[in-house]
């Protein structure tokens, strides 16, 4: 099967995507002709917004704000599990300043974040 080559080609699709979503539900079979086309075409369309729109890699403060909300952390609780002031958290979460080598060890750890986003490594 083709890709989608084109702005005018991924809009059409995405207009039939729309569609299909009014005619399949949750418990819709597998292999009714309607689930099959939407399953295609949602494919073709994740292929051609990968290339095409690539989303952007999240920064270390996003993963870090997402974290806390996950785990429910304030400042004061992180600035605890990390054992720095909660004055030097407000200057990370803010992008005033980035962590040193043992506290962004610390936040890769302790928050469960790959190393790759804490030391801001951009994969290719």
């Amino acid at each position: 099967m083709r890709g989608i080559k084109t702005q005018k080609e991924y809009k059409a699709v995405c207009d039939r995507i729309e569609e299909l979503l009014e005619v399949v539900e949750n418990d819709t079979p597998t292999n009714n002709k309607n689930f099959i086309e939407l399953d295609l075409l949602s494919d073709l369309v994740a292929d051609f917004e990968e290339i095409n729109e690539p989303v952007p890699a999240s920064s270390l403060v996003d993963v870090i704000k997402l974290r806390m909300y996950e785990r429910g952390l304030n400042q004061k609780q992180l600035s605890e599990l990390l054992n720095v002031s909660t004055s030097r958290i407000s200057e990370y979460l803010t992008g005033k300043s980035e962590p040193p080598l043992k506290i962004a060890r610390d936040i890769s750890v302790k928050l469960d974040i790959d190393a790759s986003i804490v030391l801001g490594v951009q994969s290719k």
